[in-house]
């Protein structure tokens, strides 16, 4: 949410940027130039350092210690290195790399990265179906632009105030059908609506649209396990350049088929609501890491007789194998069994047996 917060002051920044530059090869170059910074990532390995958490996840031990010595030099903490049992059978295991090729064998991760993207994708496609209207009320390009930019920082509020109570899945629902309501009556009511209706449906539907938008991308980040995170972010995220890119060749045709785009993105809106329903709620809930932890993520039911339990799956997954399977185990559940029996071996040896 800080990033869009910052999103949008460089939205509001851009048009004095462009005044002051005159001319768009520079105003190019000047919003370019700012990307190579990202170099840094690369050179600069203690300024921007690996997820610890990440780390745990696949197995890379010796990495993760590493890392979390360096945050604790730069924190004035003074950890020492003590090895545990656990930790030193832990520390043989092969790290394990997972990309996004592994949702192939799974049945609930890529639904939900599927039903995220497709939200992500009409939030920001179905923007242009109220910026257009804008155009007709007022001519002036500003006028739009920054009623846009205005109403994109009021979803970052929106949501910062309201998600953390009401959660994640309820929001991204009610987005969704305010979205989609608002689509309709300007699809069905626009010639008999006034111009001061249309102006305000407009504005409340460019609102939740872009909180649609943002709280995918911030749902999808809580939804996917740690070992798959980047790559079905990445997803996500493309899905959502593809909605923007619609907008995009609208303006290129000179509005030409807008009655079809704005028929399609309102009939996905009020499809999308039936589709957020199959989404599990994340609030309060730890992030999930390992596939199997993914897969095990449940939906909240309809009637909830008991708001702290998840009662209904998302869907049936396959039936455990009998045989060792190493993606049931994360790495921090595997150490905590290791140092189990470790203390048990060396307080009683016939407890093992």
């Amino acid at each position: 949410m800080v990033s869009g917060f910052f999103a949008v002051f460089a939205e509001l920044l851009l048009p004095g940027i462009a005044v002051l530059c005159r001319n768009w090869p520079v105003l190019q170059a000047v919003a370019t130039l700012p990307l190579l910074l990202l170099l840094s990532y690369w050179c600069c390995v203690s300024v921007f350092p690996e997820s610890p958490r990440w780390l745990l996840a696949t197995a890379q031990i010796p990495q993760l210690k590493r890392s979390l010595q360096e945050f604790s030099t730069k924190n004035g903490v003074c950890l020492r290195d003590e090895i545990h049992p656990g930790e030193t059978l832990l520390s043989d295991c092969r790290p394990r790399y997972f990309s996004v090729l592994e949702l192939r064998r799974t049945r609930v991760i890529w639904k939900n990265c599927l039903i995220l993207s497709f939200t992500l994708f009409i939030g920001t496609g179905i923007q242009y179906c109220f910026t257009r209207n804008l155009h007709s009320y007022s001519p002036n390009f500003y006028f739009s632009y920054f009623l846009r930019v205005i109403t994109g920082a009021f979803a970052c509020i929106f949501i910062c105030l309201s998600v953390n109570h009401f959660g994640r899945r309820g929001m991204l629902l009610l987005s969704a059908i305010v979205t989609g309501l608002s689509s309709l009556l300007l699809l069905a009511l626009t010639q008999y609506l006034r111009g001061g209706l249309v102006l305000v449906l407009s504005v409340i539907g460019l609102l939740f649209s872009q909180a649609l938008a943002m709280l995918s991308v911030l749902f999808a980040c809580e939804v996917m396990p740690t070992v798959v995170r980047g790559g079905c972010l990445g997803l996500v995220l493309a899905a959502g350049c593809v909605g923007m890119a619609a907008s995009s060749l609208m303006e290129l045709q000179n509005n030409g088929g807008y009655f079809l785009h704005h028929v399609i993105f309102a009939s996905f809106a009020v499809l999308s609501v039936l589709c957020i329903m199959l989404l599990p709620e994340s609030k309060r809930k730890p992030l999930p890491d390992s596939l199997k932890d993914g897969e095990s993520q449940h939906r909240p039911p309809l009637f909830l007789s008991r708001p702290d339990r998840d009662n209904l799956p998302l869907l049936c997954t396959r039936p455990p194998l009998s045989e060792y399977n190493p993606d049931n185990y994360s790495p921090d559940e595997f150490a905590n069994v290791l140092t189990t029996v470790a203390g048990r071996q060396k307080g009683n040896p016939l407890s093992v047996l």
